[in-house]
């Protein structure tokens, strides 16, 4: 048994939370799959890895920059986040081993769902959430049946957690098509409830070929802001700035010679906002050029192993189609969370922790969705929502985790409040021994979800052939 537990943990904390690596695995496998040959074999999966690796290098300049940006931000408003008993670290030294096993555990459980139920179309492949998912949906667990031994809580996860990565691609598509009409791949990524909500939102609110963000018609003195390089960079350092001006002039410096000593915070505000911007031009080189190997190298695993599959990939895959979107999505939803900050902190009610990470990722992912339905308006609408939702869940889910991990409510995506909430809405009908409750509900509704769509998708086909028949 333990030889099984050390495989598992190993596989989740070298393959899985290493995304490169579970990247270029797959890619060598789809190639070797369709038998290409050695030098292309060799050469596709390690541009797919280090497209990977590139990506993660635009994250970790520009999210450096956000980390700075929140404490500064925070300063300004005159506000110190809220303080937790217990921490993530101290949960993760408990039940870290667990989350692995989790991790490893569903992920073969979605494998095999999506191989027996064709409708399910989507391998789940954003190994960095597949943890988090996993820490969130552990911690739910333990906060519903504190007495559960690691067995159950692996089972239990494993369920739940399999259930979500075969469902959210499921849910996401009809959004998706909108952005990829090829089908080629599908969204991965834990903003999904935010994004449906905005898709529905913004209908009346305009169309994207009246309104895409990506034709605006700006003045020609301020045409530059088409390139978003040069309006990502703009508008930070007004951000920026502003922060520097009303921070404490103490926070400020120590930010400011965390980077050069010598910095001026003027100087280091300025910095800030252009390595953000270079960061995003990073990562968008690093998607193109991972998704131009994987897409056709999948090919091989959807063909000769699981047919008729397509990825499931990370929020940064869809950005290059709609940048703009992108950002008017990043800047709505972070007013909107600052608007909220002010709010709360002299109402009394909770003191926020600007997640600032969050409100790129999510909120410029709901950002391009709106912009699918409803153009620049829909953008905004995605950003502001994206901005309520992350301050009312942080604020809510705070005490939820307050025996577990506190911090997992700062750090989170809308989707990990609705997967709190949800197992603690069940609490009283499944807490102790009735949890195991959790993975078979979860699980029999995908699979009642996957033969409804699977008998749609043969009705449609074969309304598709009797047509082509007809003429």
């Amino acid at each position: 048994m333990d030889i099984v537990k050390n495989i598992l943990t190993f596989l989740a904390d070298n393959v899985f939370g290493q995304v490169p690596i579970l990247i270029g695995l797959i890619t060598l496998a789809g190639l070797l799959l369709q038998r290409k040959r050695f030098e292309d074999t060799v050469a596709g999966a390690l541009r797919a890895t280090i497209g990977v690796v590139i990506l993660f290098i635009g994250i970790e300049v520009f999210t450096g920059g956000l980390s700075s940006f929140q404490t500064v931000l925070a300063s300004a408003m005159g506000t110190t986040p809220p303080k937790a008993d217990r921490t993530l670290a101290d949960f993760l030294g408990t039940h870290g081993g667990t989350v692995a096993l989790v991790i490893t555990v569903a992920f073969a459980a979605h494998v095999l769902i999506v191989r027996l139920f064709p409708a399910a179309r989507y391998l789940y492949l954003t190994g960095h959430l597949m943890f988090w998912v996993s820490a969130v949906t552990v911690a739910s667990l333990v906060t519903i049946a504190p007495d559960a031994d690691q067995l159950t809580l692996v089972l239990c996860g494993a369920g739940f957690v399999a259930a979500y990565f075969t469902l959210q691609p499921l849910w996401m598509r009809p959004l998706m098509l909108r952005v990829m009409p090829d089908d080629k791949f599908g969204y991965a990524h834990t903003s999904s409830l935010t994004a449906l909500l905005t898709g529905f939102v913004a209908r009346p609110f305009g169309s994207r070929e009246k309104h895409d963000t990506e034709k605006l018609k700006l003045p020609r003195q301020l045409s530059f802001f088409k390139d978003v390089n040069v309006s990502t960079a703009l508008i930070i350092a007004v951000i920026m700035l502003i922060a520097v001006a009303l921070a404490d002039a103490k926070v400020v410096g120590e930010q400011a010679a965390a980077m050069n000593e010598s910095l001026s915070p003027w100087v280091w505000a300025l910095l800030v906002a252009l390595r953000f911007a270079g960061g995003i031009a990073i990562l968008l080189f690093g998607v193109r050029m991972f998704l131009a190997e994987i897409v056709p190298a999948f090919k091989g695993v959807s063909d000769k192993v699981i047919p008729g599959t397509r990825p499931a990939l990370d929020a940064p895959t869809v950005f290059p189609v709609a940048p703009t979107a992108v950002m008017f999505g990043f800047v709505a939803s972070t007013a909107t969370f600052l608007i909220c900050l002010g709010i709360f902190a002299a109402a009394g009610w909770f003191t926020l922790a600007p997640p600032m990470i969050m409100l790129f990722f999510v909120g410029g992912a709901t950002g391009l969705f709106g912009n699918v339905v409803a153009g620049w308006r829909g953008a905004l609408i995605g950003g502001v929502l994206t901005g309520l939702i992350l301050a009312v869940g942080q604020a809510l889910t705070w005490g939820l985790f307050q025996n577990t991990a506190p911090e997992l409510a700062a750090l989170a995506d809308p989707d990990w409040y609705a997967i709190a909430w949800l197992l603690k809405a069940v609490d009283p009908l499944v807490g102790g021994a009735s949890v195991w409750a959790v993975p078979i509900v979860a699980l029999a509704a995908t699979v009642v979800s996957l033969v409804i769509l699977g008998r749609r998708q043969a009705k449609q086909t074969e309304r598709a052939t009797v047509a082509a028949a007809e003429k």
